[in-house]
């Protein structure tokens, strides 16, 4: 299945998110995360979306995923965080 969703983070920026996941076993396949928002090191979005891969889509598992991507990449961002990445990803979900 494939959707996505657009999400002001509050006192942040804009995050576009297209998904596609496997609706049966609720796993993200891809995921394509944009927006308005940085990020350094600049390679750091394609790796979080290759991590992302196979991740359920639920809250808190989703969550704790981000954040150890972040710890595990030393991931800067300016206008988004982990809890609205989470929010933005489930946003795809109908």
């Amino acid at each position: 299945m494939r959707s996505q969703s657009v999400y002001k983070v509050p006192n942040g920026k804009l995050l576009k998110i297209f998904l596609e996941y496997d609706k049966k076993n609720d796993r993200i396949r891809e995921i394509r995360i944009t927006g308005d928002f940085f990020a350094y090191p600049e390679e750091s979005i394609e790796q979080m979306e290759n991590a992302l891969k196979n991740t359920i889509v639920e809250h808190e598992q989703l969550l704790d995923k981000i954040r150890s991507i972040i710890t595990e990449y030393n991931i800067q961002f300016i206008g988004v965080d982990a809890e609205g990445l989470t929010h933005g990803i489930l946003m795809c979900k109908p």
